[in-house]
């Protein structure tokens, strides 16, 4: 069977949390005949929606694991990827965008663009995704389409415009208006997949006309054949899509349809345009560096014949292996193949190709430039690039966030000890964002990862997957150290026992930087520290980076410049000097004033009018700072930063004080500098637990 790059699509489908991202998915492998039956997301047959596989999953009604599908409509082949919409599983989302060539943004037509939109969208710019607009829930009372497509265009800085308009709204929405070909479009049976197409009503006839005459004017600016035509009245619907995929590829527009998913409202076209305005793998350019020449960045072809160039994007580890999804940027992947894993350097011969329908495997022979899929049993780590035999290129990686928030866990017993190790080894691996690792001082385990979300996620499939029955102690904040004013050191490290001594003087200044977390300075003039003992300096300088002499938090922020110093000719050593560094950095760190950072981080609060007081105090008494208050109709929108530190347990303080009406999203922000009174308190703790600990 010979593929065409041309009909195939890569698209994810992303929005906020509880915009309809899987109920939409489950509707596409309806209508594409992939699933014979639809599921709800929280449906009462017990069954779930086909892309939330996990039993947790399915019990929360939420998405945790982006799920990987693909699905054939009009003669096109579509590869999706349904991606969590909560800001504590934003990897999933981060690594999915970052192998597809289009995505569609999911939003609500009552909460319009919500704090998690932001998100995606800002994580869609970075990986330059082009994407269409899904206005979906346009059956929901209070409904607004018009008003998003505001909201896009203010918030998001889109240049948004309605392919479509609703016919009817809330109760009475029963189709949609296509405004290139100028027709209704109705939805017919139980499951809306009879399409029927009529004349526009009498009655939105004006409404469709003024609204073509915006899409006609907004795309030609991208096109000079269709200004002509627009001149001369003449606007056919190719010269109309054509200009319209013009200026979607490039993020220059974004086109906006309309319709509810789970009444089954809107879907087809919505495909349609899927395969009309999105671009194929061949459409985008990607790169890869070429690891022989300094990192030179090289253009990708996606030519099946050209050597194989390959990103693996996520792992899962399932009862049968290692389960690596993988993303085919050059060449062709088959079965048999010699491959080699540019960082380890590798050689693996590929035993099995797979196709993924949520936890489904089908079975494949090869898998051809553009194509996303997954390999079995082999061993990698998520990120890592798959090349031909001899070539020597390899793909950038992604971005990762930083964990902000810790949790200690003890596990109950030895068999609990043996089955939790087995389960931080999988979930590290399978996840960048979480992380563990024994502490020093207590000798716990401590997990860390996005939000307490995330971590209860973790712990809940420990116990289910694994039979680890873990206890859980106070959650811990990355707090963090940083010096406030510039203060200089000088410091001689001398050891005398017999024999070849240490001898190394090191002097200079710290100081305070905002950009970066470390910087170092080399200011020597004459040989006062021989050049072969400055990278022993900057070790020492870096060895006292991970624990903070006030309070033992990792240190950033810092600038160390070293102008200074003397050597011996025969006591200098490589340890002398990081011995001599380590000690001058306390010597230097002592006077420059330290302090604590805490993570800060941005909450956004929906919630009825009528709670808004309620809601601004519950934040306030948390050190929160209001950053601003919108009224979208009968809800309020909240913003504001609030420590993390004062966050832990506010989902039922927001439950209780608004009779559970109300919902909250948090991401991280910033750090900033503890209050002194917070501070004073947690060197006191910090103290205590020393004691405790001797």
């Amino acid at each position: 069977m010979k593929r065409d790059i041309q009909k195939v699509r890569n698209i994810g489908i992303s929005a906020h949390i509880d915009a309809g991202k899987t109920t939409l998915t489950e509707r596409i492998l309806y209508y594409t005949r992939r699933i014979h039956s639809i599921h709800d997301v929280k449906g009462k047959d017990g069954v779930g929606a086909t892309m939330d596989f996990m039993e947790l999953e399915r019990e929360r009604g939420i998405t945790i694991t982006a799920a990987a599908t693909y699905c054939k409509w009009k003669d096109h082949e579509i590869n999706i990827i349904d991606t969590p919409g909560h800001v504590d599983f934003t990897i999933e989302v981060e690594r999915s965008l970052r192998v597809l060539d289009g995505g569609v943004l999911v939003l609500c037509s009552v909460g319009g663009v919500q704090s998690q939109s932001i998100t995606v969208d800002r994580q869609m710019a970075r990986y330059k995704v082009p994407c269409i607009a899904l206005v979906n829930k346009c059956d929901r009372s209070g409904a607004n389409p018009f008003r998003v497509i505001d909201q896009l265009k203010e918030k998001l800085g889109h240049h948004a415009v309605a392919m479509q308009i609703p016919i009817g709204l809330e109760a009475d929405f029963n189709g949609v208006v296509d405004l290139v070909a100028m027709k209704a479009i109705y939805f017919d049976g139980d499951k809306g997949e009879h399409v029927r197409v009529e004349d526009i009503p009498e009655a939105l006839l004006s409404e469709a006309v003024g609204r073509r005459e915006e899409l006609v004017d907004a795309a030609s600016m991208f096109s000079d054949e269709l200004t002509e035509a627009a001149l001369e009245g003449e606007v056919t619907e190719d010269l109309l899509i054509q200009a319209i995929r013009k200026a979607t590829l490039t993020r220059e527009m974004t086109p906006v349809f309309m319709g509810s998913a789970y009444k089954n409202k809107g879907v087809q076209p919505l495909l349609d345009a899927v395969t009309t305005l999105l671009p194929c793998p061949a459409d985008v350019q990607n790169q890869a560096l070429d690891s022989g020449h300094e990192e030179v960045p090289v253009p990708l072809s996606s030519d099946p014949e050209s050597p194989l160039v390959s990103l693996a994007f996520k792992l899962e580890d399932g009862p049968y292996g290692q389960l690596t999804y993988i993303r085919v940027y050059q060449g062709t992947l088959a079965k048999g193949d010699p491959i080699v894993n540019v960082r380890t350097g590798k050689r693996i011969k590929v035993g099995r190709v797979v196709q993924m329908h949520a936890n489904q495997m089908e079975d494949i022979e090869v898998m051809p430039a553009g194509y996303i899929g997954a390999l079995f049993g082999i061993n990698c780590a998520s990120g890592d690039t798959f090349v031909a035999p001899g070539v020597s290129l390899t793909m950038t990686s992604m971005h990762v966030p930083d964990p902000v928030i810790s949790l200690a866990i003890v596990p109950k017993d030895n068999k609990a000890r043996v089955n939790m190790s087995k389960a931080l080894a999988r979930f590290t691996k399978e996840d960048p964002t979480f992380k563990a690792y024994v502490s020093d001082q207590t000798g716990d385990t401590i997990i860390s990862g996005m939000g307490e979300l995330h971590l209860d996620i973790y712990l809940e499939r420990m116990r289910r997957e694994y039979e680890a029955d873990v206890a859980t102690g106070m959650p811990r904040v990355a707090y963090r150290e940083t010096i406030t004013r510039r203060a200089d050191f000088n410091y001689t490290h001398k050891k005398q026992t017999g024999g070849a001594g240490q001898f190394g003087r090191v002097a200079g200044y710290m100081e305070p930087v905002t950009e970066e977390d470390f910087v170092f300075e080399n200011k020597i003039f004459g040989g006062a520290i021989p050049s072969q003992f400055i990278s022993a300096c900057e070790k020492g300088f870096k060895q006292c980076l991970n624990k903070g002499p006030l309070m033992a938090f990792p240190v950033s922020g810092i600038k160390v410049v070293i102008n200074d110093g003397s050597s011996h000719s025969v006591d200098s050593s490589d340890m002398a000097f990081q011995a001599a560094a380590r000690r001058a950095f306390r010597q230097g760190y002592a006077k420059a004033k330290p302090v604590i950072h805490e993570p800060i981080m941005k909450v956004v609060v929906e919630t009825p009018t009528a709670f808004q007081g309620a809601v601004m105090g519950s934040l306030n008494q948390r050190r929160g700072m209001i950053v601003g208050t919108q009224d979208e109709g009968p809800v309020c929108i909240i913003e504001a930063q609030v420590p993390l530190a004062e966050m832990f347990g506010y989902s039922t303080v927001l439950r209780s004080a608004t009779q559970g009406k109300a919902q909250f999203t948090m991401e991280f922000a910033t750090y900033r500098q503890v209050p002194k009174a917070v501070g004073e308190e947690l060197i006191k703790k910090a103290g205590e637990e020393k004691k405790d600990v001797a």
